[in-house]
């Protein structure tokens, strides 16, 4: 009998990747509210690179206004 997991690899589902995704804007989000870290150290922390940092602060600044 197969297993679902030799033909189905959870990283490729576009689900998973969707919520994974979701989840670091969120890390990196209550990191620049609650931080005064400059974009390379969240980069850093979060594990994402830093035009992903500049991309939610963008977004962030959007939803101010």
């Amino acid at each position: 009998m197969l297993t679902t997991a030799s033909f189905f690899k959870v990283e490729k589902d576009p689900f998973y990747k969707q919520g994974v995704e979701q989840k670091t804007h969120e890390i990196v989000r209550n990191l620049i509210q609650s931080t005064e870290f400059d974009d390379a150290e969240i980069a850093s922390l979060a594990i994402v690179q830093p035009s992903f940092v500049r991309k939610v602060r963008a977004d962030l600044a959007k939803k101010k206004k």
